[in-house]
């Protein structure tokens, strides 16, 4: 094992490739060995063999997507956490992708816990501070197709009674304005989110806190701000995840 995996670091220092002869002699293998090993790394799909030369296979580069997407989701985590530490609140990042409102990463404490997903977040988009800041980023017609395929539904008696009373409340939205909300999704709970855009991506970051704090939410979501401007390159580089 530790010898193939000597081999695939090899080949992978070579972006034009490089022959078997080469490869046993830089990673001090025997070239019976080296040959061996090779042809069942070519077999497995982690090389692939063209001309005389090995190239990393379909399979080896998998990994290192693998690897690579864990690392920036890890570069996102410490960014939440640290934005969670410093305001004291509990911290989400959200996408809206493929139609969908996708929660990527949240970050909590046991003393300042997250809010309970006790409905599904893709299907309440309209209750909750974080769907309303994503569908405030995207265009009409976005709006009204996701509406089409998640009504308005009341989940508490705070929550916007129709899809034409939340499309108006989206359009007075200004930019770069943080999207509050108060028990609307959760009797108890008041959240804020401010949005993101990153390209043509629409993506947030949202706090929670118990609705008796319900005054610092505005100062909270200010700070919030304040602290994504600081981490923006973190944050920015998981709408590729």
């Amino acid at each position: 094992m530790q010898r193939a995996m000597r081999l695939l670091e090899t080949v992978a220092e070579h972006e034009y490739g490089a022959p078997a002869k080469q490869l046993a002699r830089e990673t001090g293998l025997a070239l019976p060995t080296a040959y061996h090993l090779l042809r069942t790394l070519v077999h497995e799909g982690y090389l692939r063999r063209d001309k005389g030369l090995f190239f990393l296979g379909e399979a080896a580069e998998r990994l290192s997507s693998s690897g690579a997407k864990q690392k920036r989701r890890s570069t996102v985590a410490d960014a939440l956490a640290h934005c969670r530490d410093a305001i004291g609140v509990p911290v989400y990042y959200a996408m809206y992708r493929e139609g969908d409102v996708e929660v990527m990463c949240v970050s909590d404490t046991p003393g300042n816990p997250a809010v309970e997903e006790w409905a599904d977040f893709r299907e309440t988009g309209h209750a909750h501070a974080i769907g309303q800041c994503l569908l405030s980023q995207l265009d009409e017609d976005a709006r009204r197709d996701h509406l089409d395929r998640y009504p308005v539904q009341s989940l508490t008696p705070y929550t916007v009674r129709d899809g034409h009373t939340l499309l108006r409340r989206l359009e007075r939205v200004r930019r770069m304005e943080p999207v509050t909300e108060r028990q609307e999704y959760a009797l108890g709970t008041v959240c804020a989110a401010i949005p993101i855009t990153v390209g043509t991506t629409a993506a947030t970051m949202a706090i929670s806190l118990p609705s008796h704090q319900a005054d610092r939410l505005l100062p909270a979501a200010q700070q919030l701000q304040r602290e994504v401007g600081r981490h923006l390159g973190s944050i920015a580089i998981s709408i590729s995840i």
